[in-house]
């Protein structure tokens, strides 16, 4: 099970162990506890989001061998964008914390596909914890908070099962399948959730799931309970826009401008999707993500 120990700033979540709370910062990646998977596992390519090329399951050159990134300090800069905004939600170091693995893991055939099919279902499963964590914190949900914690009972197993699965003599024990069909469940029932808390909204909850708005001017647009689920708002104005209650699970928000945005109420918004928009002071961010640094 994930650790129930209190975080630095006191902030908990709902948690199966017991009368305990799961810590926000354990589905937050601690880079100082991972052996670099992020910066092994993906692959990606020259774009405006990475300065170079990079195969899947091998190293970036930035890589150290103590598992740092040596540009981390500057990846915005260097053109290392997609790192920067990267969220494993703290699959990382769950991962990590089964295996001693050395300086050149990636090149070792007995570790290597292990953490990688580990680190790929992991991450998937973090993400929904996530999802399910906020879900269970919401009032309009109650009713489904039975349903909602024996879905999260059960992606914490799937998870640890397969970090655990490091010391199987065979990947396919991760049994990836099994996860896919996982999502799909817990998907839906996220969809329920969504739909209860919208409930509330005073807005007009437009349909725009999926929707393509890249560079749309959204500023004279009523969003508040809003579908805005995998919709494409890449470079789109969201300047002063009220997001109270709007679902934006999956939305692209690269470079969408958020200056002065109300946030705090947004349903399943995650630090990776803040990360790669645009903000300032004034825009306004539920407790459980921080504020970039990038940001005006």
């Amino acid at each position: 099970m994930l650790r129930c120990e209190p975080t630095d700033n006191g902030q908990v979540i709902d948690h199966p162990c017991g009368s305990h709370a799961m810590p926000v910062g354990a589905l937050r990646a601690d880079c100082a506890q991972c052996v670099g998977l992020c910066c092994v596992v993906p692959a990606f390519s020259v774009s405006a989001d990475f300065a170079i090329d990079k195969a899947a399951g091998q190293p970036c050159p930035n890589l150290g061998a103590d598992f740092r990134c040596g540009i981390h300090a500057a990846l915005r800069d260097l053109g290392f964008r997609g790192c920067a905004v990267y969220d494993c939600f703290g699959a990382g170091q769950r991962v990590s914390r089964a295996v001693v693995a050395r300086a050149d893991w990636w090149a070792d055939p007995g570790i290597a596909p292990g953490l990688v099919t580990a680190f790929a279902v992991v991450r998937q499963l973090h993400e929904l914890l996530w999802y399910l964590a906020e879900a269970l914190e919401l009032t309009a949900t109650r009713p489904l908070h039975p349903e909602l914690r024996a879905a999260r009972d059960e992606t914490d197993r799937l998870a640890g099962r397969s970090a655990a699965a490091l010391d199987a003599p065979d990947a396919a024990a991760l049994e990836a399948p099994d996860v896919a069909a996982h999502r799909q469940t817990v998907n839906a029932l996220l969809l329920r959730a969504s739909a209860l808390a919208r409930t509330n909204s005073t807005g007009p909850a437009l349909e725009r799931r999926g929707a393509d708005l890249v560079g749309v001017d959204l500023r004279v647009v009523d969003l508040r309970g809003a579908v805005l689920r995998g919709a494409h708002l890449i470079a789109a104005d969201l300047r002063g826009a009220d997001l109270g209650l709007a679902d934006v699970t999956g939305a692209d928000l690269r470079d969408a401008d958020l200056s002065g945005a109300d946030l705090r109420g947004t349903l399943f918004l995650v630090q990776s999707q803040v990360d790669s928009a645009r903000g300032d002071r004034r825009t306004r961010l539920p407790p459980s993500l921080r504020r970039p640094a990038h940001w005006a």
